[in-house]
């Protein structure tokens, strides 16, 4: 009985002459992969349940999701990784390399027939050359790093034939969303793809990787596409050995098989928040605001030179941002090399690092809410790329609809950019003016203090960096001196109506308004200082929370939990407690009128 691609390589990584759908077999893996996405988790589980490598030369890291470190967490996850992998010996391709699954195959990692895992749900890209490859759990590659192998389900297989010749304006994305618009996200799920048609023969590399790339989002397990010369030739010349693909049997068994013809299939775009709902290039202009190239789907060279001849010796629509990120450096290094990256920028769009970009929230492509985004990734669910709508297409598509101002082809760019139309302000009816609500605001006050003996306090301190992206001011309060050494817990301890007392220049560093507004959020009446940083004090006064300096803060003889009464008007001082008194200066005329005010709107 003859086996399919997907049965052989199982059979051949299990020790089995045969093996069957359904079947459960322990499958030796040859390239045990994390990211920086998992990757401590993987580390957390080796370390805590005490598992040693069964192979560090087997064992890689990549760090693909954040490239920039511009996330504290991705940036303390990496360090995790890269102390391990000091400490074990193994090999880093680090936030200058590019997406972890493109990196397997350029570094001769991945060839024809061989098996990988990574904590990537992509890791079935690999298909693109003939090899297993399989996105897994954190648990799932750490016991796969102790022991070499991991179990795994034989699927059922499906055989894709693909004949016929394509247009020329057809593109690998648009194959696969044709693919997605005939079996939908279920149709095949579950299932191994092995696609072959003379119209796959001539698929280049970087077309395959397309292709592949999006089996996660047709529910399949994989699919995988029999390398041709060009596909054996480079993966030789990556792996510096000498490379037999993996062929069915004649009399393989395949649950179903399907023809379909390529000449058939036309240009398309995925409507928000599903892959699967697919439609042609619309009539009408949905006008975008952003618009992305990049990704495991569409990052490669091709990809990029696709871009580039519509982008040439054109600019960007008024009013959106195209962002450009290559799948790899080895990627990036030919953009600059052939003049890529020269005609990206005259164009007037961002290019990046190469990386996984906004695909995976980490580095650029994220949109916001209400924002419209076209983009070459492999997915646009509800929140995957940011807060916005988000629609798939191919490079030229995206090239195209950024240069427009809306989703178009290349071949209808219209030669005099069109204004885009916009929408009057709606006028909220009910909206009452603050002055007709605006009420005496006490001018002394009386709480609980927290008596913080500490100079040069700054904003980082006071409201991390990691943080600055919240606006709500609801928000804020739970991170206050998140970033204090001994009051990390401040926010969960502090009550509506205490007084913060510190030392000297409290609230140095940068202007993050945050800083100030944590204190409100968390019902803090005042924050009492020796003096305060330039920038704190002008953002506290506009803001309209007291802030009151003062010398000599020691006479008052303050502990944790005194009751404290101040007076903005004399700027008297009294610890009620120990009944000490303080003289300092009042508010000033401007401080007290915005106080008043509620701020200074």
């Amino acid at each position: 009985m003859g086996m399919t691609v997907i049965e052989k390589i199982l059979a051949s990584h299990s020790g089995k002459e045969l093996v069957f759908p359904g079947e459960i077999v322990d499958v030796i893996i040859d390239a045990r992969v994390a990211r920086d996405f998992g990757g401590a988790n993987v580390v957390k589980h080796m370390e805590e349940n005490q598992l040693g490598l069964e192979d560090a030369s087997s064992t890689f890291f990549t760090f693909d999701c954040n490239p920039t470190g511009s996330d504290q967490k991705y940036a303390a996850n990496q360090h995790r990784c890269r102390q391990y992998a000091r400490e074990h010996g193994i090999r880093v391709y680090d936030i200058d390399k590019g997406i972890g699954t493109h990196i397997l195959m350029e570094e001769g990692l991945a060839y024809p027939g061989s098996t990988a895992i990574s904590t990537d749900s992509h890791a079935n890209i690999l298909g693109a050359i003939g090899a297993f490859g399989q996105g897994m759990g954190d648990k799932d590659i750490a016991a796969a790093w102790h022991k070499g192998s991991t179990w795994f389900k034989v699927p059922p297989s499906v055989k894709i034939v693909l004949d016929g010749e394509a247009g020329a304006a057809l593109t690998a994305k648009d194959m696969t969303l044709n693919l997605l618009e005939r079996f939908g996200a279920s149709t095949l799920l579950g299932k191994a793809i092995e696609m072959e048609g003379e119209a796959v023969d001539k698929l280049t590399l970087d077309q395959r990787i397309t292709i592949a790339s999006m089996a996660t989002e047709m529910g399949a397990i994989i699919i995988l596409i029999p390398p041709n010369k060009e596909v054996i030739r480079y993966t030789e010349s990556r792996a510096r050995k000498k490379v037999e693909p993996v062929v069915a049997d004649a009399d393989a068994t395949y649950s179903e098989v399907y023809r379909l013809d390529v000449s058939e299939f036309t240009s398309r775009i995925s409507l928000p928040g599903k892959p699967h709902n697919t439609a042609e290039i619309p009539q009408e202009q949905i006008w975008i605001d952003s618009a992305f190239i990049g990704s495991c789907t569409n990052g490669r060279i091709e990809d990029l030179r696709a871009a580039a001849s519509v982008l040439e010796g054109r600019r960007v629509a008024e009013g959106v941002v195209l962002k450009i990120v290559p799948a790899t450096d080895r990627v990036w290094h030919r953009c600059l090399e052939e003049g890529l990256i020269e005609i990206f920028k005259e164009s007037g769009a961002l290019v990046s690092n190469a990386g996984c970009a906004g695909c995976a929230a980490g580095q650029v492509g994220q949109n916001g809410p209400g924002e419209i985004t076209v983009s070459t990734g492999n997915r646009n669910f509800p929140g995957k790329q940011g807060q916005g709508e988000v629609y798939l297409a191919s490079p030229v598509v995206v090239a195209a609809s950024a240069i427009a101002g809306y989703i178009t082809s290349a071949d209808a760019i219209p030669e005099v950019p069109e204004k885009r139309l916009i929408r009057e302000a709606a006028v909220k009816e009910g909206v009452v003016p603050k002055d007709a609500t605006k009420k005496e605001r006490p001018v002394e006050i009386e709480g609980r203090v927290w008596y913080i003996a500490m100079d040069n306090i700054d904003t980082d301190m006071i409201f991390h960096n990691r943080h600055l992206s919240i606006t709500n001011i609801d928000e804020m309060g739970q991170y206050t001196f998140g970033n204090l050494e001994g009051y990390e817990d401040f926010a969960t301890r502090v009550k509506p109506g205490d007084i913060v007392v510190t030392g000297k220049n409290f609230g140095s560093g940068s202007s993050r308004q945050q800083a100030v507004d944590c204190f409100a959020s968390l019902g803090v009446l005042c924050v009492v200082a020796e003096s305060f940083g330039a920038i704190y004090e002008r953002n506290a006064i506009n803001a309209a929370f007291p802030i009151f300096a003062t010398g000599e803060i020691e006479l008052l003889k303050l502990e944790d939990g005194d009751l404290l009464k101040l007076n903005f008007e004399t700027g008297k001082i009294q610890n009620v407690s120990k009944e000490t008194t303080l003289e300092s200066p009042p508010f000033s005329e401007v401080q007290m009128e915005i106080y008043q005010n509620n701020g200074l709107f």
